[in-house]
């Protein structure tokens, strides 16, 4: 095996049979984003991994096919997909394909959601359509800053009324899309020292005054997806880009996440399988001392591992799902599943490193980037320990009373929202 193989050519196999009672359209939705991701993602992955460019060709392509909106409102311009179990079949496919360039193409929700959820019908018909059509504008959620990632509550930047306005002061970090967005969705505290209660959602467009964007940040994986910082530097804003009222910011970011948790565990499945399907194809072209490598147990008891946990996760990945589509919490399940998704896709991306040995490590070869690629999961939206905490919270609520036994604490009662974590 002398030569490097890559992903375009191999595992041209339709996507799995998840679910058993998925509705025609979905089964059309999921085998949409699964070609999309063989014919447009796929051949291109590795290249834009390599320069770190934004794929803005491939974005217009998933436009024209409606997968760069599909789950924004119809009546703005967006595909209406409002089923999340939906939503994941189709990112699950696209992660397959490559999870940087997945991010890139399906980034609108994270901008969208809030501002239809929070804001009036009068501000999302100013926004959200500039997210559809053929050439879309990209959106992106501001939340992180140096001293405030995984505790959210206590960020710094502040937004001070200033006559029939806002003036924005402070530092974001680690935003996703940051340099080639054109809309921010901007979290500020509006009375500053009261943690969560003070914070506030506000629109912010590139070329605002006393907006300015930082430098990009380098990753060690997803890298055609930009990260970098923005600051606020007296920007001054009128009082039409508060999306909400001042102080309903912090509860849209917890719902954002409890809904994005899901779709990147679905993200972080597909991500996973490509993985594991890479393995065990080089499994059974690899020989050694006259036989495939997945005839020794070392090799193919690993990726049975892999299969397992990759299963176990789109299992509680799709239930989560299905919870938030019934309208039941979900914050415990989305927590959980991201967990395990997260660390599914870790996994299988070591154990396809494994498998391949010394080419493994090799940049010739696709399994050194999916390891790169895979570890961002245990990170954003949540680190792995956080999801730990939120899980923990939900087994140990506040209010239970540790004196009764089990069948007497109402153990069966719906887990309290996670927002209570970041908020003390």
């Amino acid at each position: 095996m002398g030569q490097a193989i890559t992903l375009d050519g191999v595992l041209r196999s339709g996507p799995p049979e998840v679910l058993l009672d998925l509705s025609d359209e979905q089964r059309a939705l999921q085998q949409l984003a699964h070609e999309f991701a063989v014919r447009e993602i796929r051949p291109v992955a590795a290249h834009y991994d390599e320069t770190e460019e934004p794929p803005w060709d491939v974005l217009w392509k998933a436009a024209e096919v409606g997968l760069s909106c599909a789950e924004l409102p119809e009546k703005y311009g967006g595909g209406g997909i409002t089923s999340l179990v939906t939503s994941c079949l189709i990112g699950e496919e696209l992660s397959w394909g490559d999870p940087a360039i997945t991010s890139f193409i399906s980034s609108s929700p994270f901008f969208a959601d809030p501002v239809v959820e929070l804001g009036t019908p009068e501000q999302a018909a100013r926004w959200v359509p500039q997210m559809c059509g053929l050439r879309p504008k990209l959106g992106a959620t501001a939340s992180t800053e140096p001293d405030a990632g995984s505790d959210a509550s206590a960020m710094r930047t502040a937004a001070v009324r200033d006559g029939s306005g806002y003036v924005i002061n402070g530092q974001k970090t680690w935003i996703s899309l940051a340099g080639v967005a054109e809309l921010y969705l901007v979290f500020a505290t509006t009375a500053p020292g009261t943690r969560s209660k003070g914070i506030t959602a506000f629109v912010v467009e590139r070329g605002d005054p006393g907006f300015r964007i930082g430098r990009r940040l380098g990753k060690l994986g997803q890298r055609c997806n930009p990260t970098g910082e923005l600051f606020f530097e007296d920007c001054r804003l009128p009082a039409d880009r508060r999306i909400g009222e001042e102080g309903a910011g912090f509860a849209g970011l917890m719902r954002l996440f409890d809904r994005s948790r899901v779709a990147l565990a679905a993200s972080e499945v597909g991500m996973g399988r490509a993985a594991l399907e890479y393995a065990v194809w080089y499994a059974g072209q690899r020989s050694t001392w006259g036989s495939p490598i997945h005839n020794y147990q070392a090799v193919s008891f690993r990726l049975v591992d892999v299969k397992m946990k990759l299963d176990q996760a789109r299992l509680m990945t799709y239930h989560a799902a299905r919870l938030a589509d019934a309208g039941r919490p979900f914050t415990t399940e989305s927590a959980m599943a991201k967990l395990a998704a997260s660390e599914a896709a870790w996994y299988s991306a070591w154990a396809c490193c494994q498998t391949l040995g010394g080419y493994g490590y090799s940049r010739e070869y696709p399994a050194e980037r999916f390891l790169r690629d895979a570890k961002l999961e245990e990170l954003w939206e949540g680190t792995s320990d956080i999801m730990r905490l939120v899980i923990a919270r939900a087994l140990f609520p506040r209010e239970r009373s540790e004196t009764a036994p089990p069948g007497e604490r109402g153990i069966s009662a719906p887990v309290p929202s996670a927002s209570h974590i970041f908020s003390t």
